[in-house]
C-alpha cells in the first residue's frame, strides 16, 4: 500500500497541471553541481498526460546503477519528449556553478521540439522565462517528471566520467564520477588537475594541467 500512496504522491503536481489543460509539463533536474570535474547535465522529460511510468521511478540517487539504466530507457520510450544538455567544466569556471546549473535546465527548455507549456523544476531557484514553471524543493522526490529527468541525467554523466576516465584512470572517476573524493584529492596532489577540471573550484593543489 505505501509504495501505492507513494506512486499516486509523485504524480500530484502532473495530474494537477494535466487537468488545468497543460499538456506538455516538463520536469527539468540537474546532476553533477557538487564534483570538482566534468560537465553539470541537466535533462527534461515531458510525459503524455495521464501517462504513469514504473513505481520505482524517484530521486536517482536512491536507485541502484542497474534500475537507474533500466528505468532510463524506459522512460526514454515511454515520454512525450526528453532531452539531455549540458555545460562544461569552462562554462561553469567562467558563469559559476549555479548559473550553469540553471543554464543546462534552460538549454533542455529551448531545445528543439520540446515546446513545453509549463516547468517543474527541482530546487528553490530559476531564471526569468515566459513559460509558467514551479520550483519544488528535493522535487526529483516528488515529482515523477522531475524524477524521470534526474535519472536520464545521472545515467548520461555517469556514463560520460566512465569515458572519460579511461583517459585519467588515476582519479578514479569509475567510482566517484568526478565527486571530491579522498581517491580524487590524491590524485590531484600526486598528479595536478586535468582540462576537465573546474580550475574555479577547491582543488586543493597550484600545479598545472597534468595532461
Amino acid at each position: 500500500m505505501a509504495n501505492k500512496l507513494d506512486v499516486t504522491v509523485r504524480y500530484h503536481f502532473e495530474e494537477r497541471l494535466w487537468a488545468e489543460g497543460y499538456q506538455r509539463v516538463m520536469g527539468l533536474d540537474e546532476v553533477g553541481r557538487g564534483c570538482l570535474c566534468g560537465p553539470v547535465v541537466a535533462a527534461g522529460v515531458i510525459l503524455k498526460p495521464g501517462r504513469r511510468l514504473h513505481k520505482s521511478v524517484r530521486d536517482s540517487k536512491t536507485i541502484s546503477l542497474a534500475s537507474r539504466k533500466e528505468l532510463a530507457e524506459e522512460i526514454k520510450e515511454s515520454a512525450l519528449y526528453y532531452t539531455i544538455k549540458e555545460c562544461s567544466a569552462m562554462e561553469i569556471d567562467q558563469l559559476n556553478i549555479l548559473r550553469a546549473s540553471i543554464t543546462a535546465m534552460m538549454k533542455c527548455v529551448e531545445s528543439s521540439g520540446a515546446m513545453p507549456d509549463y516547468l517543474l523544476v527541482d530546487g528553490n531557484r530559476f531564471t526569468n522565462t515566459l513559460i509558467p514553471h514551479q520550483c519544488i524543493v528535493k522535487g526529483d522526490d516528488k515529482s515523477t517528471t522531475i524524477a524521470a529527468a534526474s535519472i536520464l541525467a545521472k545515467v548520461y554523466r555517469d556514463e560520460y566520467m566512465e569515458r572519460i576516465h579511461e583517459e585519467y584512470p588515476q582519479y578514479g572517476w569509475n567510482k566517484n564520477v568526478g565527486y571530491p573524493t579522498k581517491k580524487h584529492f590524491e590524485a590531484l596532489d600526486e598528479f595536478g588537475y586535468t582540462e576537465h577540471h573546474r580550475t574555479s573550484f577547491r582543488l586543493r593543489t597550484e600545479k598545472k594541467f597534468s595532461k
